[in-house]
């Protein structure tokens, strides 16, 4: 019997009960569905259209009219920050799904084969995190131009290592247990082994991995469309909101200020879940806080 394909109820209980009692999970849970609703009502309602500029309103403090201020568009602030929500959330869940979607296999493919395989495929591994995401997003737009859609394909490059080397590390672990060298005896292939026995068993790395991930997508985007490599105009990101800025920061504090929170409490939020799913899925874990 693995770890995970066998959960009895009483276990389920246990780790809801630790999750309601895990104030940073609790903390980090409540922030990320905020975040992710409030992208999510931006699909159907923001306080004002961002696509209209209004120059007559330009760089309005915040006020009961515009709850964020404007910017030097006359844009609403508060709804910009709404929609660069879901452009952040989309851009991060489609890296992170690339990540798991290709790293996943390779890590776990390596592990099962060793020898020349895994030495080549983690050197390859290296070879590919000596070029971060900024990098491969350089050299993606030089070749197909600026866009959120090379903006995923950078961040989601880069992740891929990151999930091959935890399923490796995981895979390997488990490898040598005696309930795998019983499967193999019985006469099961590496591949029904890994599916039945080695990926649930290191699902809950991959989840934790996951919401790290998720963070630091978050962050890469908003980095990308800094430097006005992610979504272009005129969708809004937070990251270009705060490069539009930069030069009206004694002018005009609140537009770098609210984005730029947004970015904080988000990448924030979703290390706190991370930290919680940790906590609450290793019964081994004993962290001082």
């Amino acid at each position: 019997m693995t770890l995970q394909t066998e959960i009895p109820r009483a276990n389920l209980a246990s780790l809801a009960s630790k999750a309601l009692r895990h104030k940073s999970f609790i903390a980090g849970f409540l922030v990320t569905l905020l975040v992710a609703g409030m992208a999510s009502l931006s699909f159907l309602w923001t306080p004002y259209d961002v696509t209209r500029l209004v120059i007559s309103d330009k760089l309005q403090a915040p006020s009961t009219l515009h709850w964020f201020g404007t910017d030097h568009f006359g844009r609403d602030v508060l709804s910009m920050i709404m929609i660069g929500a879901r452009n952040s959330i989309a851009v991060a869940l489609v890296a992170v799904g690339i990540g798991l979607g290709l790293g996943v296999p390779l890590g776990c493919w390596a592990a099962a084969r060793g020898g020349l395989v895994d030495e080549a495929l983690m050197r390859l591994n290296d070879l590919v995190f000596a070029f971060p995401a900024l990098l491969s997003a350089i050299m993606i737009t030089a070749i197909f131009g600026p866009g959120a859609i090379n903006a995923i394909i950078a961040i989601g490059i880069f992740n891929i290592p990151v999930f091959a080397r935890v399923a490796r590390a995981g895979a390997l672990a488990i490898w040598p247990r005696e309930y795998i060298l019983a499967a193999r005896a019985a006469g099961k292939s590496k591949v029904l082994i890994t599916l039945e026995h080695i990926l649930p068993n290191i699902a809950t790395l991959l989840l934790v991995q996951g919401t790290i991930q998720f963070a630091l997508g978050i962050l890469a985007e908003a980095s990308l469309s800094y430097v006005g490599l992610g979504a272009q105009p005129p969708m809004p990101s937070w990251g270009r909101m705060l490069f539009e800025a930069q030069t009206r920061m004694v002018q005009a504090p609140w537009m770098a200020i609210f984005p730029g929170m947004a970015i904080v409490i988000t990448v924030l939020a979703l290390n706190l879940l991370g930290d919680g799913a940790a906590d609450i899925l290793d019964p081994k874990s004993r962290r001082r806080r």
